[in-house]
């Protein structure tokens, strides 16, 4: 089992939502966290709230340059955690070049861009911990996702990738493909959403997940099944039934 006793974490993605709930339960097991966002005053306030030591690292990850001095600035970490994304449901025949563009941008890009700050030197340490926050929506493509699905499958692929070259070394590589969770982004979803969950029962199923020796966990079940036993359906029956 894990300890996360007086080992930094970077979070990226911290400011709110499920990045939040995260931050407070490593918090309160002991993990120093580094806390990365856009927002100066939300990272700020999050810190200073949390019982353990954390500190605030502005930075945007759709900027190079930022993930570059932000890690520069930041120096050796124990471990990572990108939970970074944006979202905006979106059919192929109402098509938004700006907000398909974002969404692979910050959701992937951006891991990559993270990744490409760390992974190096956790490799040339031969320790480290990386924790990608993938989605449901990676495994096939479903409606109304145009930018998010594919982001999402593309962010899974890097962590597969990841795993599979590092699987026997001393960075650990670890996937969480969440479901629906009540944020500001899902309150743009106008359909209805199975097993939505909070952020504080996302993020305690994520820490048991980091805890844990597996790779990858898919949740809340018995919704994550339905996708995962979409991989084998037909075509004509997966169409059908996701529609």
């Amino acid at each position: 089992m894990r300890d996360f006793t007086g080992k930094r974490y970077w979070l990226v993605g911290a400011s709110e939502g499920l990045g939040r709930a995260l931050a407070e339960g490593l918090s309160r097991r002991g993990a120093h966290l580094v806390l990365s966002a856009r927002n100066r005053d939300r990272l700020e306030e999050l810190a200073a709230a949390l019982p353990g030591a954390a500190e605030a690292l502005p930075m945007d990850i759709s900027d190079s340059a930022s993930v570059r001095a932000a890690a520069a600035e930041m120096g050796p970490v124990d471990g990572v955690i990108f939970l970074a994304g944006v979202y905006w449901p979106m059919k192929a025949t109402e098509w938004d070049a700006d907000k398909a563009e974002a969404m692979a941008d910050i959701n992937f890009t951006g891991a990559v861009r993270v990744l490409g700050q760390v992974v190096p030197d956790m490799v040339a340490r031969d320790a480290g911990h990386i924790v990608i926050t993938g989605s449901l929506s990676a495994f096939r493509g479903l409606p109304g996702a145009v930018g998010y699905a594919a982001s999402k499958a593309g962010t899974m692929s890097l962590a597969e990738s990841l795993y599979y070259d590092l699987r026997k070394t001393g960075v650990d590589v670890q996937l969480a493909n969440p479901g629906y969770i009540r944020t500001r982004l899902t309150d743009l979803n106008t359909f209805t959403m199975p097993q939505i969950m909070e952020p504080e029962d996302a993020a305690r199923t994520m820490i048991e997940h980091m805890m844990s020796n597996r790779f990858s966990v898919s949740f809340p079940a018995p919704f994550a099944w339905l996708f995962r036993i979409g991989n084998f359906l037909p075509n004509w029956l997966y169409y059908r039934l996701f529609a």
